[in-house]
């Protein structure tokens, strides 16, 4: 009886454990059939990031909109996804109700609803938040000669970020040029809100040069199902609302307003952006690397 009692004791936890996973799990259909006796209606939403940068997490970010966006019996459930595991996901056939994502992600296009909007020629698809380029330099002469790191990583043309603003140097891996930068190897550092981030948390003084002319740090959102078309447009209205693009901040992250400048098309398969970086590299054969380049 006792070694019984010992066993119950210690499956205890284990029972705890799977309850909280299932109650995570079900919890927005539990909730509303609860409250209401009703059967929910949950607005699957998908986050993939394909770029670093933001001092927090754009998941997180979202899902405090979906608790906002919540009425009557109408819930959200954002998920994170990695870039390979959603890709894998919809090509078989399972997909979001909205897709949170950034260029790399390869988007069936014709799958897409209109929003009522467009960015960079398309309605299908706009910015909820976006990054930029920025030139970093330990002083505040940005006029001085002297060699750039480029910090490269992720799925963006930080080369095009490079050949719009008219700077040459030497592409690196992010962390690797954004040390190699602050031990003096470099003069400059062309990066991204990311190394501002790295240089706060640092405490590093550093001065910054915003570079306007091209930026593809962009998280874009997108809606696929048709049978909850309306629910989708209340999310996608929340998120792009004046008070929720003014919250941004607390990520790192800049509104989708006062974007300017050329992007990358937002659909690019993998070799375009491919074709693309190599168009922008210096002693690149091609004679109009801009055909592959939007005005926004």
């Amino acid at each position: 009886m006792k070694r019984a009692l010992v066993l119950i004791w210690r499956a205890v936890p284990f029972v705890l454990l799977a309850a909280i996973i299932l109650a995570t799990v079900f919890y927005p259909t539990a909730r509303v059939q609860q409250g209401t006796g009703e059967d929910a209606c949950v607005v699957t939403v998908w986050n993939v990031d394909t770029f670093e940068g933001g001092k927090g997490s754009r998941t997180s970010f979202l899902q405090r909109v979906a608790r906002l966006a919540e009425h009557g019996n109408t819930y959200y459930r954002v998920l994170s996804y990695t870039a390979e595991g959603a890709q894998a996901a919809m090509q078989e056939g399972d997909f979001p109700d909205i897709l949170s994502f950034g260029i790399g992600l390869e988007v069936d296009r014709e799958r897409c609803i209109a929003l009522g909007g467009t960015f960079a020629g398309s309605a299908l698809a706009l910015p909820w938040c976006r990054g930029r380029y920025l030139l970093f330099s330990l002083s505040d002469d940005f006029e001085e000669a002297g060699n750039t790191a480029i910090s490269a990583g992720g799925c963006n043309l930080v080369g095009a970020a490079a050949y719009f603003a008219g700077i040459e140097g030497e592409e690196r891996e992010s962390l690797a040029a954004y040390l190699a930068f602050l031990n003096g190897e470099f003069r400059y550092l062309l990066g991204t809100q990311r190394d501002a981030n790295r240089f706060a948390a640092r405490g590093a003084t550093v001065y910054t040069k915003a570079l306007p002319e091209y930026c593809d740090l962009y998280q874009y959102i997108c809606v696929f199902s048709q049978d909850l078309r309306e629910e989708c447009m209340d999310f996608v209205g929340r998120l792009l609302s004046e008070d929720v693009q003014g919250a941004l901040s607390d990520i790192g992250m800049l509104p989708a307003a006062g974007a300017q400048g050329k992007t990358i098309d937002i659909f690019s398969s993998a070799q375009t952006l491919e074709n693309a970086a190599g168009a922008v590299r210096p002693g690149s054969a091609e004679k109009n690397p801009e055909k592959y380049f939007k005005s926004i």
